[in-house]
């Protein structure tokens, strides 16, 4: 018997969609996507509306709420107190500077970052650094946790196909990137994520894809408690 309470479960597969879509959606949309009937669908709006989890644009379009940000406020100091620890082990296993980013509409943002004790020439990655998802390994991590769309690039297919991606002075010219998506079960509507290393050009890589997809994979189960 499955244990999916099916009217969350569309609550929260609306929120996923209507994150990911650009610009607003729909009712009509988000009902041929969750293939359900349009009352239902407004059903669904409406109790998300009422959270203030959606909000409904001048032409009737949706788009997510302040309530989100509000939720992913008291997200965020959850995930600093079960990474920060991996995060610094994670960098000195690696001998490179360690982080988590986050989704942030279509970039990426940095939450939290450790550096090594010593090693490899650091890379300067701030806390707040932003880039766009398309770019950087950390960016590409977050797409490859998602589901797979006909117009994905190479780049984010092999990365979804191999559990990390890798990236070579996108950002900053010499420093290599290797991060992993932190997929959960209630990935659904939750903060998208992803953790990784950078360092400059003699990184090792198999072994820093090694330690972050294994570091992605403890982040994940602290996140589900």
């Amino acid at each position: 018997m499955s244990t999916t309470l099916q009217t969350l479960d569309r609550g929260l597969r609306a929120l996923r969609i209507i994150a990911e879509h650009d610009g607003t959606v729909s009712v009509a949309t988000l009902a041929e996507a969750l293939d359900v009937h349009r009352a239902i669908a407004y059903r669904i709006v409406a109790t998300l509306e009422g959270h203030g989890l959606v909000v409904r644009g001048e032409e009737g379009g949706l788009r997510l709420g302040a309530g989100v940000a509000l939720l992913a406020a008291h997200f965020e100091p959850q995930l600093r107190r079960v990474a920060q620890p991996l995060l610094e082990q994670l960098a000195h296993q690696t001998r490179a500077t360690a982080f988590v980013s986050v989704a942030e509409g279509d970039e990426a943002v940095v939450m939290l970052v450790a550096e090594p004790d010593e090693g490899l020439l650091r890379v300067g990655y701030r806390l707040g650094s932003r880039h766009p998802l398309s770019q950087g390994a950390a960016g590409i991590a977050i797409l490859a946790g998602r589901p797979p769309r006909p117009n994905d690039s190479e780049a984010l297919r092999e990365s979804r196909q191999q559990g990390y991606s890798m990236t070579k002075g996108q950002l900053q010219k010499g420093a290599v990137g290797v991060a992993s998506p932190i997929v959960t079960r209630s990935a659904g509507a939750g903060v998208e994520s992803s953790v990784g290393v950078v360092a400059m050009e003699d990184l090792d890589i198999e072994r820093a894809a090694t330690a972050v997809m294994a570091c992605a994979r403890r982040l994940a189960e602290l996140m589900e408690g």
